[in-house]
């Protein structure tokens, strides 16, 4: 009897910055996804050359993206330390505001001034 040895899966594409904003448009509150597995600080930096040119604005764009969505208070950023210099970059979908009444909308207004 012949035994069938497991085929290798590829690893994942590299996530891109258009893929995350897409998965966060489509994500339920809750939701997480792993945007950059390394050490983030260290491979962004230029002068380390850590990464290619590509990778590392790939990188950099991306995690600026999830920065700045954090923010803005779309996504919880976490951070999971896997072994030496090795983390796990998680953002986490947050619950969507409901939509602001018409009417109250001026009285916020007035109160933010």
């Amino acid at each position: 009897m012949a035994t069938c040895s497991p085929i290798p899966t590829p690893p994942p594409a590299p996530l891109t910055e258009a893929a995350f904003c897409a998965w966060l448009g489509n994500a339920a509150s809750g939701d997480a996804i792993t945007y950059h597995r390394g050490a983030l600080a260290r491979e962004t930096c230029p002068s380390l050359n850590l990464l290619s040119a590509d990778e590392r604005v790939r990188v950099a764009r991306l995690s600026s993206r999830a920065l700045k969505l954090a923010e803005a208070g779309h996504v919880h950023l976490v951070q999971r330390r896997r072994g030496f210099e090795d983390y796990e970059y998680v953002a986490i979908a947050r619950r969507r505001p409901r939509r602001i009444s018409p009417l109250l909308l001026p009285r916020i207004l007035v109160e933010a001034a």
